[in-house]
Formats: C-alpha cells, sequence, structure tokens
C-alpha cells in the first residue's frame, strides 16, 4: 500500500505563546500530525518576504513537513496566544501572508494527488485565499477526503461560508462550543450533540462528523451508521495548543491506511493527550508513544 499524500490548505504561523514564538497553524499542524503518523504531509500557504518567513520555513523543513510556500510582500502571520490554565486564546492580525494565497498550476497539480485535503474557515476570510482555497478544492480526486476542521476565532467566519465549506467537504469536525453555535445557525436546537452531528451528515452527505468536548470526551459518527465515543484520558496539561489538530492529523493519517473508526480514534485521543503534554503544536514524537488510554483502563 502506498504512503497516503495528506495536504493542509491555510495558515502558517507564528505562535507567539508566553514562552517564546513556535510554528503553528491549524492546518499545517494537521499535516505535521498525520507526516508523524505515517502519512506524506504537505502544506500550502504563503509567507512573507521577510525574516520571520525565513525562520518559518526552516522550522518546517526541520519538522519533516513539506511545503508548497508562497512568498509575497504582505507580513508573515504572528498571533498573540495567551493561556489560561493552559488553554489558548488567540488575537490574530489581518493583512497577512496567507491571506493573498494565488492559485497556480503548481497547486492545482498537488491537490490532484492528495488522498486528503484539510482546510477550515480561517484562511478563507480574505476574498483571494477564499478563491484560491475554493477552487482548488475542485482538484481534488475521487474518493479523497476534504476535512472541514471548522476552527472558528474571532469574527473571521459566516454562515455563507461555512455553509460553502460544508457542501465542499466530507468530514466535518467540531468541538461541543463551536456545536452550539452552528445549533442556532443552522436552526437544530432541541436536539442531542449526536443528533446535532447526525443532521449534518444527512444534510451535507458527510462521510464523517467528529464531536470534540475537551477533558469530557470525543464521538466519532459515520454515515454508515457507525460510532465511537471515547473519554478524554487526564495528563498533566503543558499546553492545549495544536492537540485538536494532532487529533484531525493522527485520525486521518489512520483511517486513510485502512485501521476502523474506533482504531484510528483511539490513537487521535492517544495523540491529542501527549500534545497537551508538550509546548507547542510540533512536538517530537517519542520512540514510542505512552498508551493513556490503557493507563485508565479504556
Amino acid at each position: 500500500m502506498s504512503t497516503p499524500i495528506v495536504l493542509s490548505l491555510g495558515e502558517l504561523l507564528w505562535d507567539m505563546l508566553p514562552t517564546g514564538k513556535r510554528a503553528g497553524g491549524a492546518p499545517v499542524n494537521f499535516a505535521y500530525h498525520a507526516m508523524k503518523n505515517g502519512a506524506d504531509g504537505y502544506s500550502i500557504s504563503a509567507v512573507g518576504e521577510d525574516e520571520l518567513g525565513d525562520e518559518l520555513l526552516e522550522e518546517a523543513k526541520k519538522a519533516g513537513i513539506h511545503t508548497i510556500i508562497q512568498r509575497n510582500a504582505w507580513p508573515t502571520s504572528t498571533v498573540e496566544v495567551s493561556l489560561k490554565n493552559g488553554i489558548p486564546e488567540y488575537t490574530i492580525i489581518k493583512g497577512v501572508a496567507w491571506d493573498h494565497i494565488l492559485y497556480t498550476r503548481e497547486l492545482i497539480d498537488v491537490v490532484a494527488k492528495a488522498d486528503a485535503v484539510c482546510f477550515g474557515t480561517l484562511a478563507l476570510r480574505s476574498p483571494e485565499s477564499h478563491d484560491t482555497i475554493t477552487e482548488l478544492l475542485k482538484h481534488t480526486k475521487p474518493g479523497a477526503m476534504k476535512f472541514f476542521d471548522i476552527n472558528l476565532r474571532g469574527d473571521h467566519y459566516s454562515k455563507e461560508l461555512i455553509e460553502e465549506l460544508l457542501n465542499a467537504a466530507t468530514v466535518l469536525k467540531i468541538n461541543d462550543e463551536e456545536l452550539l453555535l452552528l445549533r442556532d445557525m443552522f436552526d437544530i436546537r432541541g436536539t442531542s450533540g449526536e443528533d446535532a452531528a447526525r443532521w449534518f451528515i444527512e444534510e451535507f452527505d458527510l462521510d464523517y462528523v467528529i464531536l470534540t468536548a475537551g477533558s469530557a470526551y470525543s464521538t466519532i459518527l459515520s454515515k454508515k451508521g457507525e460510532s465511537s465515543t471515547v473519554d478524554t484520558p487526564h495528563v498533566t496539561v503543558t499546553d492545549t495548543v495544536g492537540a485538536g489538530d494532532s487529533f484531525s492529523g493522527t485520525f486521518t493519517a489512520h483511517i486513510l491506511a485502512g485501521e476502523t473508526l474506533a482504531e484510528a480514534h483511539r490513537r487521535a485521543v492517544n495523540t491529542a493527550a501527549y500534545v497537551c503534554t508538550q509546548a507547542g503544536a510540533w512536538p517530537e514524537y517519542p520512540d514510542t508513544m505512552p498508551d493513556y488510554l490503557a493507563e485508565i483502563g479504556k
């Protein structure tokens, strides 16, 4: 079986943490963890023609992520991250390099080879990157996973954008707070979280909906009627930056490798737990990943 190609579309940036700057951005975090779980991870984005851009490309290279990164005259993105009990809060600046990703033949050719493509709402806040990313999604090969990690930030989204991306997606990942917002937005109140998730599967013909509830649990539902719910193991949290993206990348890599929904889910939960014990979104993996679920008898 050939190594699956997993591609991210969107933001590549510096998370400006209290302890210093760390490379990140939800889509590229996804690609990093997919790569660490056996896939070929690629990132499509843009950085500035500046020192921060040079450093960011070097960090991605050191991490083992293949990059198709445009350079432009806009500044490389930085995001101020404050931590409250390890939980990040973000201040996201507009008018940065990844707001201006150009639609090119090179990008079309890369997307056409991908077995999975990850995208979120944030990188589509600007007309230029919106048009590039939505056009690129039309060039995925038949059967490719189109993983929509909704990743709502500030005011960088709209119902129209969410509907557009749901119609392009085969997988939706959403957290419990985002689901509350979408239940109001789509007027599906008065249902359980699982019923609401199934509504999205049926309404938008999705293969999977992934619902995460932080330190409590996560549930994955499939179009085929399968479901898996796993309690979140309790670990000593350094920070949760990138934990959700590590879940997504791990799940995708193992589903593409032919594992069952339950197996891929367990691996995703375990990786996310490990990432919470580490600083930043791209930690080195140990030679043997701790089995946090075994430790709590799950």
